[in-house]
């Protein structure tokens, strides 16, 4: 289905209208939870235990119990960070572990949740698996890569090289984007896999690549620092291999359909704001002689990073841009925050761009709209790193956002409808 334009930015303004509701609603209620009979299998005893430990460090205004999770209210005693610290030790000889989440005014809900069990140690990670995972991943990302510049190397092995520049590029942006979750983590002192790369034997010759945290966040400013890294880091080699590439792929009119359809394929410069910017940064004055490039390999690599980097800042569930919503807005509003984003990511797909459904319905399944919560949900992350998550959801609309027709003469680019 077609999109005007001032219909597309239209359902833009409505969709932030909405986020702005939405983050208002959500500031004046909260959760309430409804007591629940305690199970036959949680012991008076040792629920009155517990409540004994956590009246050190909280002065208790209401208790229940969730299924086999005693749940207490009221008004800390001491800073959140230092109630969990004082009670860590304690509560592991009963097994629990200390949850703080946020009330309205300045209660606070603290969960005696059972302790996680712990994946295996360092020196038991099958570091076999994860290089293997590897180089299958550089294998098809090589033939993908190939193949994008018009070579099958099943039938002509030797041209490996060809691919190279899409799969070594590719394999940078992601390795740097897992890794940087991977040693934020470890700075934090949460325990975390190396990344698993996801190889396939066609299309873009990846799925992309994960790490698994095997423990919560400690707080929501670990939080933020875990997610935020990833994009980052993948960033700092995206933009150049997007330059780079760009520098070498072929631009073309944009009427020239027939010489795109040889080249196999193309992305219009000014299909985003940050697109038109960096192919205004690597080709200058040259932007102006036609709209269309035939992307490199590498460029292509770039051009994905991006695309990667927008999907996973997108502030939805288990994506980085949910864990940074929840870290920036707590949890009440972020959940709000990833209904609205997820509906909206549909509402988008329908409307304007069918090709979205595919990833919307990924999104859906993947990441769901809730994440894990930090141990500690109540203290704030603090002006700087909400400049920082601010900033990274303004880039998160540079990638996405096309450039309007009205600002084509701003940005020096050709524009074969004005």
């Amino acid at each position: 289905m077609m999109l005007s334009p001032l219909l597309f930015w239209f359902l833009i303004l409505m969709f932030f209208l909405w986020m702005g509701f939405v983050l208002g609603s959500a500031s004046k209620s909260h959760l309430v939870a409804t007591p629940q009979p305690q199970p036959p299998g949680l012991d008076p005893e040792d629920v009155a235990a517990l409540e004994d430990k956590l009246a050190q460090v909280l002065v208790i205004t209401g208790r229940h119990v969730e299924g086999e999770v005693p749940v207490f209210e009221g008004h800390l005693k001491v800073p959140p960070d230092e109630a969990i610290v004082r009670l860590k030790a304690d509560l592991a000889t009963d097994g629990r572990t200390l949850l703080l989440q946020e009330e309205a005014g300045d209660r606070v809900r603290a969960m005696l949740v059972p302790s996680l069990t712990t994946e295996p140690e360092e020196s038991q990670t099958k570091w076999w698996l994860h290089g293997l995972l590897f180089f299958l991943t550089f294998l098809t990302t090589t033939w993908a890569g190939a193949l994008h510049a018009g070579v099958n190397l099943l039938d002509e092995p030797s041209r490996f090289a060809v691919g190279l520049p899409y799969s070594v590029g590719l394999l940078l942006i992601l390795g740097a984007h897992e890794l940087g979750h991977f040693f934020t983590a470890r700075h934090h002192g949460i325990p975390v896999s190396p990344p698993f790369f996801i190889p396939v034997p066609f299309a873009l010759g990846t799925f992309g690549a994960f790490i698994k945290m095997k423990s919560l966040s400690p707080d929501r400013r670990a939080a933020f620092d875990v997610a935020i890294a990833g994009p980052l880091a993948g960033l700092v080699f995206a933009i150049p291999a997007l330059i780079i590439g760009i520098q070498h792929s072929e631009l073309v009119a944009g009427s020239a359909t027939s010489q795109m359809a040889m080249h196999g394929g193309s992305v219009e410069v000014g299909s985003s704001v940050l697109m038109a910017l960096l192919s205004k940064v690597a080709l200058g004055s040259a932007i102006v002689e036609g709209n269309e490039l035939v992307l490199h390999p590498l460029a292509f690599a770039g051009w994905l990073g991006l695309l990667v980097t927008a999907l996973n800042l997108l502030p939805i569930g288990q994506l980085d841009g949910g864990h940074m919503a929840h870290a920036l807005f707590g949890s009440r509003r972020g959940h709000s925050i990833s209904v609205a984003s997820l509906t909206a990511l549909f509402l988008l797909a329908f409307f304007a761009w069918p090709g979205l459904m595919m990833w919307a319905i990924i999104v859906f399944f993947i990441a769901g709209t809730r994440d894990a919560p930090p141990l500690n949900d109540v203290t704030p992350v603090g002006m700087p790193r909400k400049l920082l998550g601010y900033a990274a959801f303004a880039l998160l609309l540079a990638i996405l956002l096309p450039v309007p027709h009205a600002l084509y003469k701003g940005f020096g680019l050709y524009c074969p409808y004005l």
